[in-house]
């Protein structure tokens, strides 16, 4: 099947062809006909598989032909026809600039508006006015556009409400947004919800709340389950402690065990800088992606990595760190009073909307490393999806270092349903590695990782373009910002920049 074979307007058509989509994916295939004849659709397929594009070319297609149906000087063709919810900005953003690449032959004709790319609602407020065909955001987001009078969803004008990951709305802490901002929208229309893992107690709930009555075409594709299988991927675990866990990945990045792109996630925003000073010690670059950061930071981290900026980047998931997003069937989808307060107190910590492990289309990633394993199973799974994405071949190593993470990892051996293969190394060939690593930790004091954190905030306060104006009526504070004191975030010795050839073992290959 070819997507000609769709019977797609030629400008959506030569937008496709030029992002080299030469086929449509399995879920494609099965989801783009249904959205176009109108159906409420559930769909899931596992990471990587084309979700994204299943419903963002139908909802292209069914506006095009709207739009050209009616006169040039019709006032019908200003309309909000499609809304797109998603749980994170980063997910936001990506879904808009899949809309924009699919109109790029037609963008006069129809227009994406990005309402989570702003914090304020005035900055938006004049392009909501207009009534952009399709409008992207947050729960959260649209229902304080709507409330601020921005953003208008008129009654047999909203033709398609998209939920992409669709199972993480609620544990977002979005529930009473999202109940909210139902009750602002018309009694019909068509309702797409898409995810990897769609069978949460979440997730029904979320259907009830969008649709309470109707009938949905369920697709789930038999091949995924959750993860390619080993000819495609590669898990791997490796016991060690909580010392081995910086041996190990020092050794494994200097003797380029292993090779090309990587992810390293861990669960705090601290551990991430400490890992980052860490791994400075020995001269491998790397960047950070966190909750703390801007959203245009992130945004901007993400495409600097996908580019081949960086090898390596450090992710601090604090979407799953603290577990508000456990097991599947845990609970049942019940939530207990304690883990409401949870969730409540990681939200006030960081960007709410942020989230890296989920959806987010970073690029050719070989290998993904759990520097700390995730507090659920469906974590690890969302993590380990970043890799063998489109066909590509992936490697996946989880650092086991407790009991604690033992009792994690047979809880993920059991969802992905194999055994994750033991990682063949031994540790005692590594003390050479030891000892210098030793040296870099002691380096990486709380202190250098304070002041790492604060040395980030003022590059963000210099690089901000809401305090140019400030800074040009106040030139003193930028004087005094730009000569601060030179923070000192961690004593970095020179010679432990190279690697002597008489600590690598005699098994590995010398490093060059």
């Amino acid at each position: 099947m070819e997507f000609e074979s769709f019977s797609l307007n030629p400008a959506l058509l030569s937008a496709i062809s030029d992002l080299n989509w030469f086929e449509p994916t399995e879920i494609q295939r099965h989801v783009i006909p249904l959205i176009l004849d109108g159906k409420n659709v559930l769909a899931w397929a596992r990471t990587g598989s084309g979700k994204t594009g299943a419903f963002a070319v139908p909802i292209v297609e069914k506006i095009l032909q709207i739009k050209t149906a009616l006169p040039e000087d019709s006032a019908e063709r200003a309309a909000t026809r499609a809304l797109i919810l998603a749980p994170t900005k980063e997910l936001c953003a990506q879904a808009a600039g899949a809309v924009a690449q699919l109109t790029a032959y037609c963008s006069r004709l129809i227009r994406c508006v990005d309402a989570s790319a702003h914090a304020s609602t005035d900055v938006l407020r004049p392009q909501l006015l207009e009534r952009p065909d399709i409008v992207v955001g947050t729960p959260s987001g649209l229902l304080a556009h709507v409330n601020a009078g921005s953003l208008t969803l008129e009654p047999d004008k909203l033709l398609t409400v998209v939920v992409d990951e669709a199972d993480l709305v609620f544990s977002f802490g979005y529930e009473e947004d999202f109940k909210q901002l139902r009750q602002l929208m018309p009694a019909k229309f068509q309702a797409i919800l898409v995810s990897a893992t769609l069978g949460s107690g979440d997730v029904k709930r979320l259907r009830k709340a969008l649709l309470k009555a109707g009938v949905w075409s369920r697709v789930e594709l038999t091949e995924s389950a959750l993860l390619p299988g080993p000819d495609q991927l590669l898990q791997y675990s490796v016991r060690c402690s909580e010392e081995d866990r910086f041996v190990l990945l020092y050794s494994l990045i200097k003797l380029r065990l292993i090779r090309g792109k990587s992810l390293i996630f861990v669960n705090t925003v601290d551990r991430g800088y400490r890992v980052k000073l860490f791994l400075e010690q020995f001269a491998i670059r790397s960047v950070l992606l966190n909750s703390e950061l801007p959203l245009a930071t992130r945004c901007h981290v993400v495409q600097q990595f996908n580019k081949g900026l960086y090898d390596i980047l450090i992710a601090s998931d604090r979407s799953f760190s603290d577990g508000q997003a456990g097991d599947e069937g845990d609970n049942g989808g019940q939530e207990d009073g304690s883990s409401k307060q949870k969730k409540r107190r990681v939200r006030q910590q960081g960007d709410r909307e942020f989230g890296v492990s989920r959806g987010v289309d970073f690029q050719l990633v070989s290998n993904v490393i759990n520097f700390e394993l995730p507090a659920s199973a469906k974590a690890y799974v969302h993590r380990v999806g970043r890799t063998s994405r489109a066909g590509q071949q992936g490697t996946a190593l989880s650092f086991v270092a407790s009991e604690q993470d033992s009792d994690k990892l047979a809880k993920i051996e059991a969802l992905v349903g194999q055994e994750l293969r033991p990682f063949q190394f031994r540790m005692e060939e590594l003390d050479g590695f030891r000892y210098r690593a030793r040296d870099a930790m002691r380096a990486v004091t709380s202190a250098a990782v304070r002041e790492s954190r604060v040395r980030e905030i003022r590059q963000e306060l210099l690089n901000s373009a809401k305090l140019r104006a400030h800074f040009a009526d106040n030139p003193r504070d930028l004087h005094l910002l730009r000569h601060d004191k030179e923070l000192h975030t961690a004593r970095v010795q020179a010679h432990l920049r190279h690697v002597p050839e008489y600590i690598v073992p005699d098994a590995l290959p010398t490093y060059e």
